[in-house]
């Protein structure tokens, strides 16, 4: 039905044309949803996101969303200050509530990178309530009628109470205290839920806030997974389970839930296998299982719409992530309330922690205590972690009156001992190991530190054995090459009868399922050794037991940058107690990670936080920029595109643009002046040269000098 208001845009017909009033009544409906899941009041609630955006119905905004529109100099209108001029039509009683919904929905209310938050505006610019009220006795016919139109009591609001209410806004925002505001975190959650979903909220809305069925978690035991034999009925509210891989884990910490679940692991490929074996086991029960991380549309393209839309928002029974997608709970950054509205109370899985870099463990360490002040349950999971860092987690959860630890007794773990450890000087003394398992048709696994040499590695090894079946996998592919790898991976050289030869870096330690015969890697740390030998002679049978099969461990290099990204104490500690020619005994683990870890420096990162001491240390309604920390983190922090990819990208939609992206660090190409993309997510531009369908990213060749000329724009 066509309504008198549907003129009045809410975004411009180049991004769907949708009528202000529609996309009102559709924020209001996910903001009851997320309200009544929070406990807050619905029908305040609903008054808040009705009014969040009514400054749209301004002539000036409506001018934004012409074709060809160019924002000229000066004054900046922004529709949150203009949707304040309201406020009076609100009960005062309830009115706090909703300025906190309507003020920094989009921009934080101070030092807004941009300076467009309400009091950067107001200390920036004199004419700011003048400039917003242009037309006011106008245009506000226009949008109480809207407001009327969707239920609320209006009245007539003159110039003179449209500044008493742009003055009551500023006096609330200048007297925010330290905190929160889960009001805002209801309203921006509920405000990208309904621009992503728009003409199909009514199918998905049911699905929001869903509590999983576990019932096939539960139900199913097996005593050649020790942990599924063991009892989760504990009324402690978090969990720290240490097993080996393959004692079942995993089913032990979703056993553990009651409610939604956020489950993170620290690699891509992880993540991915852990979404594919959740959606499997779960499929048919109704619940609603996302994947989150930079490429997980390409992860699930082949799936529902709904899928594909909802990943990144609030309300999943089951979300899969990293723990860079709760960094934003640490560092205050922008949608930091939206998250805390989707955790609250939920449990948390954190999977192999132990395994993250000095920096990422001290935000997962911050994040637990974040999780904590959250009503959360939290559940860990760990083969292997130092005892100093298992000390520093009990802490964070509040001791052993709050955690259920659970340990596998040394009569079981024996029945893990799978691996016979040989060290080994050079790759090139293992030539005739190499030469018999391809004879013995075996599936071999190599792991480099780093992506450099795993590519060098590769090339020799396809020069030594043209007609051995092998692929290389790191984390610089194409996102959409690096999906077609992980599923080659898992599903053309992970069975079989015939010899392959994978060579990988890290991104394969955890959580991947994967057996393979034999192992050859440089030396890492113990506690991410002990991961990787987790992918050879994995599969798990009584005939199994008591089978080893072998893994070589190279030398560490003697120069600290070749024992990036490790330590190189760190890899000599290891190296030096490691067994040679000997079963690697389960049991005897924590002894041989407490010796190359006796003591951690952990790194203080309060600094950059915005929760110390169990207290929040932003203020409400503010937000912080991208963290510089977050920067330093190194992971895909920046993505960059092939330049013959450069046309094709900017004319994709956002789902291929992703495939085309590759994953660098800002140190490997940040500083080489290469050009920019102006869409997407403005990824550099290398040139060809720089990439190869098998091998990846080649940094040596990330510099404007290899650029093909012939693909310039004149």
């Amino acid at each position: 039905m066509i309504n008198k208001y549907d003129h009045i845009l809410s975004k411009s017909a180049k991004n769907g044309g949708t009528p202000l009033i529609k996309h009102l009544s559709e924020v209001a409906k996910f903001t009851e949803i997320i309200a009544r899941n929070l406990g807050l009041d619905v029908n305040i609630a609903r008054k808040g996101a009705l009014l969040h955006d009514i400054g749209k119905a301004s002539p000036l905004f409506q001018q934004t969303l012409k074709e060809h529109y160019k924002r000229p100099p000066g004054f900046v209108f922004r529709h949150e200050i203009a949707s304040l001029f309201f406020i009076s039509i609100i009960p005062e009683e309830e009115r706090e509530p909703v300025m906190e919904m309507i003020v920094a929905h989009h921009k934080s209310i101070f030092q807004d990178p941009g300076e467009k938050g309400l009091l950067d505006l107001i200390d920036n610019d004199p004419n700011c309530l003048e400039g917003h009220l242009q037309g006011f006795e106008e245009w506000s016919i226009d949008a109480l009628g809207i407001l009327d139109t969707m239920g609320l009591t209006t009245k007539p609001i003159s110039l003179e109470q449209a500044k008493s209410n742009f003055q009551e806004a500023v006096d609330f925002c200048e007297s925010r205290q330290y905190g929160y505001s889960i009001w805002k975190g209801a309203l921006v959650a509920a405000d990208h839920l309904a621009s992503a979903l728009e003409e199909k909220m009514d199918t998905f809305s049911g699905h929001l806030f869903t509590t999983p069925d576990l019932s096939y978690y539960r139900s199913r035991k097996n005593e050649l997974y020790p942990l599924s034999m063991i009892s989760t009925d504990d009324d402690r509210s978090h969990t720290i389970v240490t097993a080996p891989t393959g004692a079942g884990k995993t089913d032990f910490l979703i056993r553990r839930c009651n409610g939604r679940i956020f489950y993170t692991l620290p690699f891509q490929a992880s993540i991915n296998a852990m979404y594919d074996r959740i959606s499997t086991d779960l499929e048919g029960t109704g619940a609603d299982i996302r994947l989150l991380h930079a490429s997980s549309s390409i992860k699930i393209e082949n799936g529902k719409i709904e899928e594909k839309i909802l990943q990144r928002h609030i309300g999943a029974s089951i979300k899969v992530l990293t723990p860079h997608q709760m960094a934003s709970l640490v560092f205050g950054t922008k949608g930091y309330e939206a998250m805390i509205a989707d955790l609250k109370g939920c449990d948390v899985i954190l999977d192999e922690i132990h395994t993250y870099s000095g920096t990422i463990q001290a935000i997962v360490l911050k994040i637990v205590e974040i999780l904590c002040s959250l009503g959360c349950r939290i559940h860990i999971g760990t083969a292997t972690m130092p005892t100093v860092l298992y000390d520093r987690i009990m802490t964070a959860l509040g001791g052993t009156g709050n955690v259920y630890e659970v340990k596998l007794p040394q009569k079981i773990l024996n029945t893990f001992d799978r691996h016979i450890v040989h060290k080994s000087d050079t790759l090139e003394s293992l030539a005739n190991i190499l030469d018999q398992a391809i004879c013995s048709k075996q599936k071999i696994l190599l792991v480099c530190n780093q992506v450099k040499r795993s590519q060098n590695l590769y090339d020799r090894l396809a020069e030594q054995y043209p007609q051995v079946d092998k692929m290389l996998v790191h984390s610089r592919f194409k996102r959409g090459r690096r999906s077609e790898l992980e599923d080659l991976l898992r599903n053309k050289f992970n069975v079989g009868n015939e010899a392959c030869i994978v060579v990988s870096t890290q991104v394969l330690e955890v959580s991947l399922d994967i057996s393979f015969d034999l192992m050859i890697t440089e030396c890492a740390p113990i506690d991410a050794l002990v991961q990787r030998f987790g992918r050879i002679n994995r599969k798990r049978s009584k005939e199994t037991i008591g089978h080893y099969k072998p893994v070589y461990v190279l030398q560490p290099p003697e120069k600290e940058g070749e024992a990036r990204p490790y330590q190189l104490e760190v890899l000599q500690r290891t190296f030096n107690i490691l067994p040679d020619g000997e079963i690697i005994k389960e049991s005897n683990l924590q002894h041989l990670i407490d010796a190359v870890y006796p003591t951690a420096q952990f790194i203080d990162i309060d600094w950059h936080s915005v929760f110390i001491n169990g207290k929040w240390r932003i203020k409400e309604l503010w937000h912080n920029p991208k963290s510089a920390l977050l920067e330093a983190l190194d992971i895909d922090s920046v993505s960059c595109i092939d330049e013959a990819d450069q046309e094709k990208y900017e004319s994709s939609d956002f789902e291929e643009m992703v495939k085309m992206e590759i994953p660098v660090s800002f140190r490997s190409i940040g500083y080489n002046k290469l050009n920019h993309s102006r869409v997407g997510s403005h990824p550099f531009i290398i040139p060809s040269k720089a990439y190869d369908y098998d091998l990846g990213f080649l940094s040596e060749f990330a510099k404007p000098e290899f650029y093909d000329t012939s693909l310039c724009f004149l």
